[in-house]
């Protein structure tokens, strides 16, 4: 009996300490779920303490009226309206150069002289090839008259019976070979004539003289140089009409080309004179095409007054062509065409655990492009509205880079339309 009941006690004790280490798994599972039913409570206040502070803060600017100048850049070089190259039309060695560089010259002033002996010879033989022929012309002449008398002669001995017609025939032929010798005399003073012209010609072109009124801008010739004119002429001078009137040839892109036309104002530039402008017109815009590393280009002529000689040629300019003016036109920045508000991650004082771990989709659409200077396009600019901002479709006119014209009623003036985030949400 006494052991039975040890064995029972045993066995009590075995089932009560297998029930303790239960209880006590038990207890830790609790703990773990209380801590995590603590860290999502902890989880939830922040949310929800950070969906209680305020949104994020927008920069804005206001819709204005104003007046607005659409202008295209283009870039190009200064040149003079009328410059010419001066060369020689023939060969030799330099004798003297007469002008320098800047020098001003008129019309026919000597500009260099070549080593004329040469031409001297071949004029002086030229000379002396049309004394002989006139002297031949003479000769033939005098054949001319004797066979003439001598074929009348003949005929009267004929009529007489007292030469045959065989003499007559002799004395004809004589007279005709006579009458072409004279003929070819005569051509031959012609020919010789021409060469003594031509001869002459080249003679004075030993002399260069300048063929307008102008200034020398290029002088590559120096003093016993030679020179050859054997297969084309050789460039001496470079001179300039009229420098206090100039032109600049500038390169139009071709996305812009089609709102540049005769008659347009610019102004333009030069890293001579920094801060300095000068007016110009368009005169002329090509049509032939340019191509520079794959860029397609229109040639542009702008007319300026140089009356102060400031500006000279080869400065490279880049110009601002006025294309359109717009008055009173109601602006809006671009930055305001180019902002999208960032997406809200929660609609404003919702405390819905869901709702905060779902985004809310942003109003508006995909960005419309930037208009450019001419089009008239569609835009979106967004406001505030109830402290949200709201998406408003517009209508964009010419751009100038800066400022868009809005086309319609869509805005009013003074009305503030975003165009950036000063901070976000929960970042003061």
């Amino acid at each position: 009996m006494g052991q039975e009941g040890s064995r029972a006690d045993a066995s009590v004790a075995q089932q009560i300490g297998l029930n303790a280490s239960s209880k006590a798994r038990g207890r830790r599972w609790l703990w773990w779920v209380a801590l995590a039913l603590i860290g999502l409570l902890i989880a939830w206040w922040v949310l929800l303490d950070n969906s209680r502070q305020d949104g994020p803060v927008f920069k804005s600017a206001e819709v204005r009226r104003g007046d607005l100048d659409v202008e295209v850049t283009a870039t190009g070089k200064l040149q003079p309206v009328t410059q010419v190259d001066v060369g020689t039309e023939v060969s030799g060695t330099i004798q003297s150069v007469e002008v320098d560089f800047n020098d001003r010259l008129t019309l026919g002033q000597v500009m260099a002289t070549l080593d004329p002996d040469q031409s001297r010879a071949k004029e002086r033989q030229s000379a002396a090839a049309l004394a002989l022929a006139k002297a031949q012309v003479d000769e033939a002449q005098a054949t001319e008259t004797e066979t003439a008398s001598k074929l009348r002669r003949t005929r009267d001995l004929v009529a007489k019976r007292l030469a045959s017609d065989e003499a007559l025939d002799i004395a004809q032929a004589a007279a005709q070979r006579a009458v072409a010798a004279l003929a070819v005399a005569r051509a031959k003073i012609d020919q010789a004539q021409a060469q003594l012209d031509a001869d002459r010609r080249t003679l004075e072109k030993t002399v260069i003289r300048s063929p307008i009124d102008g200034i020398v801008l290029n002088r590559i010739v120096e003093p016993g140089q030679t020179v050859a004119a054997s297969l084309q002429t050789p460039v001496l001078f470079t001179l300039a009409e009229n420098l206090t009137q100039m032109e600049l040839k500038v390169d139009v892109d071709e996305a812009d080309v089609g709102q540049v036309e005769e008659g347009q104002e610019a102004v333009f530039t030069v890293d001579a004179y920094p801060g300095r402008t000068f007016p110009a017109t368009i005169t002329q815009v090509r049509f032939a095409p340019e191509t520079i590393n794959g860029v397609v280009t229109f040639g542009a002529l702008l007319a300026v007054d140089n009356a102060d000689l400031s500006l000279r040629p080869g400065m490279t300019a880049t110009a601002d062509i006025l294309v359109r003016q717009a008055r009173d036109a109601l602006l809006v920045p671009n930055a305001a065409l180019r902002f999208t508000p960032p997406m809200q991650a929660r609609e404003k004082g919702s405390s819905n655990l869901l709702s905060m771990m779902l985004p809310r989709r942003s109003r508006g659409s995909k960005r419309p492009s930037e208009p450019t200077a001419g089009n008239t396009t569609g835009g979106l600019v967004w406001v505030l509205r109830d402290g949200a901002p709201e998406s408003i479709e517009i209508q964009t006119g010419s751009s100038d880079g800066a400022m868009t014209e809005v086309l319609g009623e869509a805005l009013a003036p003074g009305a503030r339309v975003l165009t950036g985030v000063e901070r976000t949400a929960g970042n003061p």
